[in-house]
């Protein structure tokens, strides 16, 4: 082999490695049809497109009258189906949410399978992280530090565990809104989301995807770019930019004004509406004063880029006994003011709250390693 064919080789290999190995094994589901044939060249991209099929429909990797069996025989050989463990399955007792526990090498980590309208339809809520470094003053994952990033196959694996629980109808997208930084985790994040959209594996509509950041400017490109049909959600907190280094340590390294302007590109080369999440704290966010400051930013925004934000309020839900924060009784108040600066806002629903399956609290009832 020559030196420019082993370089090239081992960057594939290297690559790969990056992101699929299970071990010293191709986790075969959370790898597209074209990264498969990189793998594993007995297999062409058509038997790769129906081998990936098997592997998400739940049938064993098998010769069939598409499907020579030396394509076959190589894939068994290169890669298998890891699971993640299901230590707890939670209902909540107020709404249809169903919060799941899972453990992967030690790392235990939640999923919360989320109700829509259409009662045939679900979302899943991933985690990306087991815990989280940002520190967060409002989520108890951040109160956990940050154990380690999740593999691309055990971010894929929860809406596999999601899907394989329904008790009808399917996934009808993902929200990466559970425990971790998406954005901090961005190479595993991207792969998942490539096999979640991919048509012969989760078959996921990218435009239900949403990817939540606390707001890492170099992530937020990498997303418009990698990703351009995702969504994108940012804990903004507070527009005001003091408030916000108050409650998310993460803007004393990143200002907002960055992290703003990575978002107005986001938007400008997705042409997709970001989404910007406020959850009120009393007394520290809920002012009208902090909501004319959100107006300001969003018509600041519209401005330049042409598209408008969607204003997502989020109620603050307790992540422990020693909670730093009370539900904000202003919501109607902060609300009227962006009303009347002519801007619709949407609350969110957030439930399973009794379950601990509520925003911000992932990881309250459970520790990251046993």
């Amino acid at each position: 082999m020559s030196p420019a064919s082993r370089k090239a080789t081992g960057a594939v290999r290297s690559e790969l490695c990056g992101f699929r190995l299970y071990g010293r094994v191709l986790a075969l589901q959370a790898i597209t049809p074209a990264r498969l044939v990189a793998a594993v060249p007995e297999v062409t991209l058509a038997e790769a497109r129906k081998l990936i099929a098997m592997v998400h429909r739940g049938k064993p990797v098998a010769a069939s009258s598409a499907v020579r069996s030396v394509a076959a025989a190589a894939v068994r050989a290169a890669g298998s189906v890891p699971e993640l463990a299901v230590i707890a399955e939670t209902a909540s007792q107020i709404d249809p949410f169903v919060k799941y526990l899972l453990e992967s090498d030690g790392a235990r980590f939640e999923t919360v399978r989320i109700p829509l309208a259409d009662p045939m339809r679900f979302t899943a809520c991933v985690s990306s992280q087991v815990g989280c470094a940002l520190g967060c003053t409002f989520c108890a994952t951040g109160r956990l530090g940050l154990v380690r990033n999740l593999a691309a196959w055990e971010i894929v694996e929860q809406v596999r565990v999601v899907r394989a629980r329904l008790p009808h109808g399917r996934v009808h997208g993902v929200v990466f809104q559970g425990m971790g930084e998406p954005l901090a985790n961005v190479d595993a994040v991207l792969d998942a989301i490539a096999v979640m959209t991919e048509p012969c594996a989760l078959g996921i509509d990218a435009r239900t995807i949403t990817v939540c950041t606390a707001g890492l400017p170099v992530g937020i490109r990498r997303l418009a770019l990698e990703a351009p049909n995702v969504r994108l959600g940012l804990s903004m907190s507070s527009a005001i930019a003091a408030t916000r280094r108050r409650v998310m340590p993460i803007a004393e390294r990143h200002d907002l004004d960055d992290v703003i302007e990575a978002v107005a590109f986001h938007a400008r080369t997705t042409h997709l509406a970001p989404m910007w999440a406020v959850t009120l704290l009393a007394g520290v966010n809920d002012a009208d004063a902090d909501a004319q400051a959100l107006a300001d930013r969003v018509h600041e925004f519209a401005a330049s880029t042409g598209v408008r934000p969607r204003i997502s309020i989020v109620a603050y839900n307790a992540i422990g006994d020693d909670d730093p924060y009370l539900r904000s009784t202003r919501e109607a108040a902060f609300r009227a003011v962006l009303s009347a600066a002519k801007l619709p806002s949407h609350r969110r629903y957030s439930g399973g709250s009794d379950v601990g399956a509520a925003c911000g609290q992932l990881g309250r009832d459970h520790p990251a390693v046993p």
